[in-house]
């Protein structure tokens, strides 16, 4: 059996129509939805831990990376992202190192710049990697410059007070990366989608294969092309797609719109690209003997209780309850759903324990899947979500910051 995991960042749960849909109104996703629908859809699902790099360091491993020890990394070619933010430690072996010893082929298609810089080492176990640069502040290019008048276009007088400067540089250096994007193709969430169909179509001589897929997507900064943004919103006033990381209460209700409807277009640019894929497993005919898990790292709030952004105190809802979906060979339990609590490092343990291999080491996840089918609770009461010094324990009943 082929195993593929395709996971989106910042990509908020309420924003895929089977979980519902934002304060702001329907997203569409139509691709997610079918996808829903031939799929195990799992509605109690947390992160290990935030932001970026915890979260995937725990998907990779199976391992818990909070409570935070010997997680203060400083380390040259990467900020300080939070605490856990670093590489994989070296005496955790990797699901994609286990799996290709167990004789699967491996590969890795992502724009997740975070994951590839100096001090990083993600690709680990991987046969084959490839990385998409330019996203955000990856330093791709370094010319031209935006002039003073094209960084107010895309950055609000609102937004231009404290904390500016960090926003006019992901606005200048992801601009500038973008200069020559011509078409949707161009786009990242497009070029994630297509390589990773490129690499089915060069590896159908795999006997198994394990391929991962990280679309940075809908991440701010959110650029999707204008077609996509006025399905949400046709009025073309002032431009917005940085996150303010603060209140914003006081925040123009058109400017919070505009910033709604390009995330919105963003993840329905997603959608498009994610059927793309699915498409292209279907002619290859390799929808009848491959696992394929669909899931989120967080969302991200956008004016929800007055707050713009990712934060760990008070953490919520849109940004801690995450999507996760399984689409088993041939459509098999299609329509079933699991309340089951379950954390990302939860599914190291349950691709493994579907590829039939054993870890080489103890994990801190739990493999659920058989007890989800079956309509069982699970081994979990409650989830610790670590993010810096603000943890978050949610259950059944509570939700404790």
């Amino acid at each position: 059996m082929n195993i593929i995991l395709v996971i989106f960042d910042s990509l908020r749960k309420d924003c895929t129509s089977v979980y519902g849909s934002p304060p702001w109104g329907e997203v569409h996703t139509p691709h997610f939805d079918a996808f829903a629908k031939e799929a195990l859809v799992m509605t109690s699902a947390y992160p290990e831990s935030l932001p970026t790099l915890p979260t995937r360091r725990a998907i990779y491993t199976g391992r818990r990376t909070y409570p935070f020890v010997n997680g203060d990394f400083r380390l040259k070619g990467d900020f300080v992202g939070a605490p856990g933010w670093g590489p994989i430690p070296e005496e955790q072996p990797t699901l994609s190192e286990m799996l290709r010893e167990a004789g699967y082929r491996t590969g890795l298609i992502a724009d997740v710049y975070h994951m590839f810089k100096p001090s990083k080492n993600f690709w680990r176990g991987f046969d084959q990697w490839m990385f998409l640069r330019g996203q955000e502040t990856d330093r791709q290019r370094s010319g031209p410059r935006l002039t003073e008048e094209e960084i107010a276009y895309w950055l609000p007088a609102e937004l231009s007070g404290r904390g500016a400067q960090g926003r006019i540089e992901v606005i200048q250096q992801c601009i500038m990366n973008m200069h020559d994007r011509t078409k949707e193709e161009d786009y990242f969430a497009p070029r994630v989608l297509k390589e990773a169909a490129v690499w089915l179509e060069q590896n159908q001589d795999a006997d198994k294969f394990f391929l991962t897929v990280e679309s940075f997507d809908p991440h701010e900064p959110w650029l999707p092309p204008r077609h996509y943004r006025k399905m949400y919103l046709v009025e073309d006033d002032q431009e917005q797609v940085v996150s303010a990381y603060g209140d914003v209460s006081d925040v123009e209700a058109a400017l919070l719109a505009r910033t709604r409807a390009n995330y919105s277009g963003e993840v329905t640019m997603c959608d498009r690209w994610f059927g793309y894929f699915m498409a292209s497993l279907r002619v290859l005919g390799l929808l009848a003997n491959t696992l394929v898990i669909f899931t989120s790292d967080h969302g991200h709030s956008i004016g929800d209780r007055d707050y713009m952004g990712k934060r760990g105190y008070p953490s919520s809802p849109e940004v801690v309850d995450v999507p996760l979906m399984i689409r088993f060979p041939g459509a098999e339990h299609a329509g079933r759903t699991s309340d089951m609590i379950v954390q990302h490092h939860d599914l190291t343990a349950a691709i493994l324990e579907a590829a039939g291999v054993a870890p080489d080491t103890e994990l801190d996840g739990f493999a659920f899947i058989e007890d989800a089918l079956a309509g069982r609770p699970g081994l979990r009461d409650h989830v610790t979500v670590g993010w810096g010094s603000t943890p978050t324990v949610i259950t059944r009943k509570w939700w404790f910051n």
